[in-house]
């Protein structure tokens, strides 16, 4: 912990935080812009001697919940918590990432591809956004309620998931979906992602075998897939997966037909 570091941060943050963004009055009598210590420490529900020692370098090192309050009360961002945290001698929780929007870069791709079958997927599996290749070819993946949002869910749960895949590949896309899923449940097993593995156990033998393998890694999952379409037959296209670091978005696309068979 470093006391002055950390009473310097949350001067400096306190001072740049007008009352009117924390639904504070200004009031007549106020000299200075910022917020007062005891604003601070009502809104972190804490008392306003423990929250005026820390800025004053003499308070006692601040549990997790503490600093967790502490950057509510300040409005931090996501950054500035984490600063706090190590500042305050802990390590910041873990972020939890948006998970149900589409980014505007993302978007903007998806845009310009609009003639190609384009799906951006959140990390658990659910569709955000489909081009109308995609969803000529696939149909709606975002008409779904509930778990099944989730495309690892319907794979294990409804088989008109599988019919657009040839028979003979359905093992190796059951796996890779699953190892999708379990990347996601390693930096979410609370949350989403632990809900969904939860239900699939409950309902799915078969999920639950290849959940027991621990892969990871699915070394035949090839660019190039088949797929059974009711109008056109067997498609054979190349996909190209994009990841976007920042929101854990997927896009699926598809842009170039290999071959179509009767």
């Amino acid at each position: 912990m470093d006391r002055a570091l950390l009473a310097d941060f949350l001067r400096a943050r306190r001072e740049t935080l007008q009352p009117e963004e924390v639904g504070l009055p200004r009031g007549a009598r106020r000299r200075t812009g910022g917020l007062r210590r005891e604003e601070v420490a009502v809104l972190a529900g804490m008392s306003a001697d423990y929250y005026s020692r820390l800025e004053q370098k003499r308070g006692p090192m601040p549990s997790e919940q503490m600093l967790a309050a502490v950057a509510q009360a300040l409005r931090l961002s996501p950054s500035e918590r984490e600063h706090l945290f190590a500042l305050g001698g802990h390590a910041a929780p873990r972020r939890t990432l948006p998970d149900d929007r589409v980014g505007p870069a993302i978007r903007t791709i998806a845009e310009q591809l609009s003639d190609t079958p384009v799906i951006v997927f959140s990390r658990f599996g659910e569709a955000l956004l489909q081009t109308p290749a995609a969803v000529a070819l696939f149909g709606d993946y975002t008409r779904f309620d509930g778990l099944s949002r989730y495309l690892v869910y319907r794979w294990f749960t409804d088989p008109a998931q599988r019919a657009i895949y040839p028979p003979e590949d359905h093992d190796v896309r059951g796996r890779v979906f699953t190892v999708d899923l379990r990347a996601a449940y390693t930096t979410d097993p609370a949350g989403t992602a632990g809900e969904i593995v939860d239900a699939l156990l409950a309902v799915s033998p078969e999920f639950a075998e290849v959940w027991r393998r621990h892969e990871v890694d699915v070394t035949h999952h090839h660019e190039l897939k088949r797929y059974r379409h009711p109008d056109l037959g067997e498609l054979e296209l190349y996909s190209r997966r994009l990841v976007e670091v920042a929101s854990t978005e997927v896009v699926y696309e598809f842009p170039q037909l290999v071959g179509v068979a009767p």
